[in-house]
């Protein structure tokens, strides 16, 4: 893929990141090596029609989207089937590139195959006969179903112990609520972060929303945000109904998740607002009893970094009477580097019947560790540190689900917090069908 002024553009990009709140005020620890740098001799001496940065994505029901890059302009061909060599089904897709100040991307590649038997692994290749052979396991039909949860991924050294630890855990679909690449406009170290993921994120469907690292923007030069975001990491806004890959839903396995953008529109009078009311009234928790919201800035936080930011209090003043009249049961977030788990709450008070909200942007970003927290701690907040690490959501059933964050400690996952968790459809002073 063509690559020009690198140099310039780096430069560029860390000059309008440190003008621009990319850098905050509290103090971090020391921070690990970036895994990009090796990675970017490698990136370009790929063969220029071999697939890179393959990742999957549920894309509607029974269905996976697959996506790569290629340096040529290679065939949005997938061949596909149940057993290693033996591609008895294929579909086809569509390609398309962009161009981000003088940076031109390869050739992206989407294409989406199914239907697909529930429980199932499949093999796959991309593109031409010569592609290697992938697979992934698609996730079950009912409970139980694990979700691996973690925020603000970047790609350094600790990325790497989150992503082992992660991988080590038997998860069935990763959510990632925001900052994904920290690319930070410098666009090659989206094509790195790919490189980095790919081992894990072709394998299990990886569903992803936007951070404020996705935006991008460069006033004056490049008008549009999110460029980068929505050309690499396509998610199935369309088949819930969404105008925009920046806030869409899913369901899988009798859960249902809204993916919500804190850095698009989110007023009473916008796409997203009108949007989520329409979605939330389709959801039959009968069918999928319970009911989870990922966002980027967290509407509860303790920590001392990013408070009062108007993502977080806008965002919450707008939407959170929506989520809690639906009985979300919990809510995820990023941004704050670092774990919070809040108890049930609504309108800033414990409440048997608001979701529990949960900071997770702790999965190994450049920028550190957001050490600093308010004291005395509020009664909300239950359990808080400033360690890298990742959580596991599992629902047993369709009133039961186990939330674990793992520390890595030492590089070693450290199950430091663990929590039953009760869906609130099965809360009778709660829920009414």
């Amino acid at each position: 893929m063509a690559v020009n002024n690198l140099v310039m553009i780096l430069a560029l990009a860390l000059a309008f990141a440190g003008a621009v709140d990319f850098g905050f005020s509290y103090d971090r620890p020391p921070r690990r090596k970036s895994l990009s740098e090796p990675l970017m001799k490698d990136l370009y001496e790929q063969d220029p029609a071999s697939p890179q940065q393959v990742h999957i994505s549920l894309s509607g029901t029974n269905k996976m989207r697959i996506s790569w890059i290629t340096s040529d302009d290679t065939p949005a061909i997938v061949k596909y089937g149940t057993s290693s060599g033996d591609y008895k089904f294929s579909a086809k897709g569509s390609t398309n590139v962009y161009h981000y100040f003088t940076y031109n991307s390869g050739v992206i590649h989407d294409v989406v195959i199914g239907p697909l038997n529930p429980d199932t692994v499949y093999y796959y290749i991309c593109g031409t006969n010569y592609s290697p052979e992938f697979s992934f396991k698609t996730p079950p039909a009912s409970f139980p179903i694990k979700f691996a949860v973690s925020g603000d991924l970047g790609q350094t050294e600790w990325t790497n112990s989150t992503l082992q630890h992660i991988e080590k855990s038997n998860y069935d679909v990763l959510l990632l609520p925001g900052d994904l690449s920290y690319a930070d406009m410098y666009q090659p170290w989206w094509d790195t972060f790919g490189q980095i993921v790919q081992p894990m994120a072709s394998k299990r469907p990886w569903m992803v929303t936007q951070g404020n690292h996705e935006i991008e923007e460069i006033p004056g030069i490049h008008q549009e945000p999110f460029t980068s975001y929505n050309a690499r990491w396509v998610m199935p806004y369309e088949e819930s109904g969404s105008s925009s890959n920046l806030f869409y839903s899913f369901e899988v396995s009798g859960v249902h998740v809204l993916m919500l953008g804190s850095y698009t529109e989110f007023g009473h009078d916008s796409a997203q607002y009108n949007w989520l009311q329409a979605d939330l009234k389709k959801v039959d928790r009968r069918k999928t009893p319970w009911l989870i919201a990922l966002i980027h800035a967290p509407w509860y936080n303790s920590n001392e970094a990013h408070q009062g930011e108007y993502e977080s209090i806008g965002m919450k003043s707008s939407m959170e009477d929506l989520l809690y009249r639906a009985r979300v049961d919990v809510v995820f977030a990023g941004h704050v580097h670092a774990y919070e788990r809040f108890t049930n709450v609504y309108k800033d008070q414990a409440h048997q019947c608001g979701p529990v909200h949960i900071t997770i942007g702790d999965g190994g970003n450049r920028e550190g560790l957001a050490t600093k927290y308010i004291s005395p701690q509020p009664k909300i907040s239950v359990f808080r540190e400033a360690s890298f690490g990742h959580g596991e959501f599992e629902v047993v059933n369709g009133t039961h689900a186990q939330w674990t964050w793992h520390r890595n400690q030492d590089d070693v996952a450290v199950a430091s917090d663990v929590v039953w968790l009760a869906n609130l459809a099965s809360v009778s002073a709660c829920y009414k069908v």
